[in-house]
Formats: structure tokens, C-alpha cells, sequence
């Protein structure tokens, strides 16, 4: 009994591995527009597990998310480009099936809460975390060494793609692409 549950498990787990890489060329043909950019892995990449703050200095973690499609961003209250493309990230927020796909931001490097809480008030962003790796610790372990950076997440928590400079995610392109990834979750 447990050699054939060990086996169904395995068998299952190979397939559920299998189908994101058979999916790459689709996806990989959907890029349009500032989703050019957006670059699939081969494989799934390890994210580090990372403690990070939110706007109340309460240590959260990415494994919240856990379940679900992630579209991570990394920024900074000193980046233009990150701040032209915050907007964009908001409206998806707004607009996507939270069940299946999360939106989360991390400020990373020095970027004072008051900054952020003031430019997200400007710019009424409502819906978006304002979590913060101050020590960049996070974003070194990624290799992240420019922003912004988005990084997409699969349900189990691993990097399949990575889009570097600035894109606009409530493009339809941007829709299209992220609706074809979470449509089977």
C-alpha cells in the first residue's frame, strides 16, 4: 500500500511538474506590448524564504501566499519607473481574482514608511501591500540588483518568470498572459 501511494505520488507530482514546461512556448508566443520583457525560466527557480514588514513593522512572508499565482514586485519611493508602473500593478489588484492570483509589492533598500504611505495616498493605491525588505536581503538573494523588477510566482511559491524595467500589468497583453497562467488553479 505505501509503494503504491509513494508511486501515485510521484507520478502525480512529475506530471504537475511537466505542464508549466510544455506551457512555456505558449506563453513565450503571448508576449506583446511591455510583456516582451517577461522572461520564462526552463524550470522553476527556489525563492528564499525572506521575513519581511509591513506597514504596521508586522514580519510577514511570502508563504502567505502560498496557493496562488503571485505577481511580485520589487520597488523603491526613489524610483520613477517603479513609480509610473505602481498604478498599473493597482488596477490588476483591483481587477484580478484574488482566489487565484495575489499582488504583492516590496519596497526594497532604504524607503521610509512615511514616503511610501505619502506616495500611496497620492496616488490612491489602496489595494496593494506596502511590505519592505530593508535590508535587501531578499532581493540580493534573487539576484535582483535594478528596479523595478517583477517576478511572477507559481501556487508552490517559485519563480517561473521575470520582467525587468517597467511594464504596464493592466494591459490587456498583461491580462491575457497572467489569465492563460491561472487559469487551471
Amino acid at each position: 500500500m505505501v509503494l503504491r501511494s509513494l508511486v501515485l505520488y510521484i507520478a502525480l507530482g512529475l506530471c504537475a511538474n511537466a505542464a508549466p514546461a510544455a506551457d512555456i512556448a505558449t506563453l513565450e508566443a503571448m508576449r506583446e506590448g511591455t510583456m516582451k520583457k517577461l522572461v520564462f525560466h526552463a524550470e522553476p527557480q527556489a525563492v528564499p524564504d525572506a521575513v519581511l514588514l509591513d506597514e504596521t513593522d508586522a514580519e510577514r512572508s511570502l508563504g502567505e501566499y502560498r496557493g496562488r499565482w503571485v505577481v511580485l514586485n520589487f520597488w523603491g519611493t526613489w524610483c520613477p519607473p517603479c513609480l509610473a508602473e505602481m498604478p498599473t500593478l493597482e488596477a490588476l489588484a483591483t481587477t484580478a481574482d484574488s482566489d487565484r492570483l495575489a499582488v504583492v509589492t516590496v519596497a526594497t533598500g532604504r524607503n521610509p514608511p512615511k514616503a511610501i504611505d505619502r506616495w500611496f495616498s497620492e496616488k490612491q493605491i489602496a489595494h496593494l501591500p506596502k511590505w519592505r525588505d530593508q535590508s535587501s536581503w531578499l532581493a540580493r538573494s534573487m539576484g535582483i540588483l535594478a528596479l523595478p523588477v517583477t517576478v511572477i510566482l507559481d501556487p508552490e511559491g517559485h519563480e517561473i518568470g521575470r520582467l525587468m524595467g517597467e511594464a504596464d500589468w493592466n494591459s490587456p497583453e498583461a491580462r491575457a498572459l497572467l489569465d492563460s497562467l491561472t487559469e487551471g488553479s
